[in-house]
């Protein structure tokens, strides 16, 4: 059925599958901090694999390729779908191992984000895929950072052996809802695709919980510990809730738990995805609202501990009665509110139901989510900056985690003015509509919904703007120019 090794060069092979990797989303820092190794190529360091990103969302630091895009799989939305006539190439794992060296080698590149169409069927792929990663850890002795998309339906052997040789694991949620997933991906279902992440959520608990850590993945403390956080549900939770009924058993009981090692060869253990688990939504093929999207986001981060959520702004590909016309604008800006609205589930202690309601299910686009909450909640506002909590303090726009602690700082020893609320960060072009210092504005203006939002839009004019045409100014990373 498939013409596993044409006549194709490596470079040809890399146009086309590196073109093809370009709508999976990869803009996020490692996540790890592992040094490097004698006698091993490369490192891993959290905030060092992905230094600049395109708009879409490409970490241009690294190689982000598929294996294949061969697929047996006809989602609507897909350009990889079996139905489109478009090139076709697959990578050999020797091959792309020598790929990712040679990059590795000459700086093109410091880590590998791997997917792959299905090829033959979910198993066939993942074993290639861990056949990959496995030579590059053991042959090639590669400690760089390596994130890996998994195959829904693919053993559990096979999962479990990718997440002790990559960094981080992904499974594509692809699209928010049920009904959504059927009616444009009718080989894939909801159930195929969360049983494999409630699994891998619960090998990284216990993995983490057998190292002495925590059971949930590691987060800022200004998100973990606030009242009413998404990651805090019951105060005094620990993340056991991450595990399987068996895993809990086992730990309930004393019993050891045994972590496999990745290989006899390199007589090591590694800990199993410690980067965490990501996974991705396309935004704007199907009727969603904003609020059904952020809801999914909520559910993902409380019962799966993501560490990220990822979402992927439709683009009109192929022509389908269930999809948007191909001349459909692209929801960049709407994306990008859905990151910002991410954010603030993350950072800032807000809930999906507080963000949007039904009356209102989606964000104003022309304005950022914060923007868009405090000005539906003006009753909450102004706020006196000299005395309010740092839980309150975050949700004023312009006013972001580094600086609410610098205000809680600096009134134990002096009064704030406005003056000093700009030194230590406050964005005042927003925040000067919702706060008071010492009892006063600093300008005198109507708290009047609509008068606020005009002021707003008109600031933020160039940069939506900017957003909504940046798919006319980027490209598709080329190594070679």
């Amino acid at each position: 059925m498939f013409e596993l090794y044409s006549d194709l060069t490596t470079m040809e092979k890399l146009e086309i599958l590196a073109d093809a990797a370009k709508y999976d989303v990869a803009c996020t820092s490692s996540g790890v901090d592992r040094k490097g190794k004698k006698g091993f190529l490369g490192n891993s360091v959290a905030c060092g694999v992905c230094h600049s990103f395109g708009a879409d969302g490409r970490c241009i630091s690294l190689l982000k390729v598929l294996m294949t895009n061969h697929c047996v799989y006809d989602c609507k939305y897909c350009m990889n779908r079996c139905s489109n006539d478009v090139p076709r190439a697959t990578f050999t794992p020797d091959e792309l191992c020598r790929l990712v060296i040679e990059f590795y080698k000459r700086n093109y590149i410091e880590g590998l984000f791997l997917s792959s169409g299905v090829l033959k069927n979910p198993s066939y792929t993942m074993e290639r895929i861990c056949e990959t990663l496995m030579l590059l850890r053991t042959k090639y002795r590669f400690n760089g950072y390596i994130h890996v998309k998994a195959i829904p339906g693919a053993p559990d052997e096979l999962l479990s052996r990718a997440g002790y040789l990559a960094d981080r694991v992904s499974i594509n949620l692809e699209l928010p809802t049920a009904q959504s997933l059927s009616k444009l991906a009718p080989n894939k279902s909801f159930k195929a695709i969360l049983e494999p992440m409630e699994k891998i959520t619960g090998t990284i608990a216990a993995n983490r919980l057998a190292l002495g850590k925590d059971a949930r993945m590691e987060r800022s403390s200004i998100n973990r510990y606030l009242t009413g956080s998404i990651f805090n549900q019951n105060g005094t939770d620990n993340g056991q809730a991450a595990l399987s009924g068996t895993q809990r058993t086992a730990l309930e009981s004393g019993d050891k738990l045994s972590l496999p090692a990745v290989s006899k060869d390199m007589c090591v253990k590694r800990p199993f995805a410690p980067a965490g688990q990501s996974t991705q939504m396309i935004i704007g093929a199907t009727p969603e609202t904003d609020l059904t999207l952020i809801r999914t986001t909520q559910h993902l981060y409380k019962n799966y501990d993501l560490k990220r959520v990822f979402y992927s702004a439709y683009i009109p590909l192929n022509e389908d009665s269930a999809l948007p016309q191909l001349d459909a604008d692209v929801p960049l800006l709407r994306e990008h509110r859905l990151y910002q609205a991410d954010w603030l589930l993350r950072f800032y202690g807000f809930q999906a139901d507080e963000l949007l309601s039904e009356s209102r299910p989606n964000f104003n686009e022309q304005l950022d989510p914060k923007c868009d909450w405090a000005i539906r909640h003006l009753g909450q506002f102004p706020v006196e900056v000299q005395n309010a909590s740092y839980d309150m303090l975050l949700r004023i726009p312009g006013i972001g985690p580094k600086s609410a602690r610098r205000i809680v700082e600096t009134r134990r020893y002096a009064k704030l003015d406005f003056d000093i609320l700009k030194k230590i960060g406050v964005v005042l072009k927003r925040a000067h509509y919702f706060i008071t210092c010492n009892g006063r504005m600093m300008y005198r203006i109507p708290i009047e919904e609509s008068y606020i939002t005009s002021c707003l839009t008109d600031d933020n004019h160039k940069e939506n703007w900017e957003i909504t045409h940046q798919n006319e100014k980027y490209q598709q990373l080329s190594l070679f120019e």
